[in-house]
């Protein structure tokens, strides 16, 4: 029988730094926000970004210097997963989609996934990876 892992609530901050008129502390996000967030902060983050760890992280922003097609999309798919299998244990992934978008020059991204140990609805993050200039 695998063993079920449980979680605590998620708290992380936003990567706004904008200030809560309620309180004046920084706006907070909590669980799945935090969590959706931290995916993304994850999949962005490239190798070598964080100190002390310097294989966190993925390779995608050296991906999207490749032609804009499956081949590429299916290889961005696949550090998707990987990265987020490796580095994050909060979620359970149930699967990644990433389509080549030749019109704006990018690749839109949709990743389904469950949080595992609080009681919320499958979650799901949209959003396009394109060359920063």
């Amino acid at each position: 029988m695998p063993v079920q892992r449980i979680s605590k609530p998620f708290r992380d901050i936003s990567a706004t730094f904008q200030i809560n008129p309620l309180n004046n502390d920084l706006i907070g996000l909590k669980n799945e926000n935090a969590i959706s967030r931290a995916i993304r902060n994850l999949i962005l983050t490239s190798p070598g970004d964080r100190p002390f760890q310097p294989d966190f992280g993925s390779s995608i922003n050296n991906s999207l210097f490749e032609t804009l097609d499956s081949i590429t999309a299916s290889s961005l798919q696949q550090q998707i997963e990987n990265v987020i299998i490796k580095y994050e244990p909060r979620v359970e992934l149930i699967d990644v989609k990433v389509k080549a978008n030749i019109s704006n020059n990018s690749f839109d991204v949709v990743i389904n996934y469950k949080v595992v140990g609080i009681e919320v609805s499958p979650q799901q993050i949209n959003f396009a990876l394109e060359l920063s200039r």
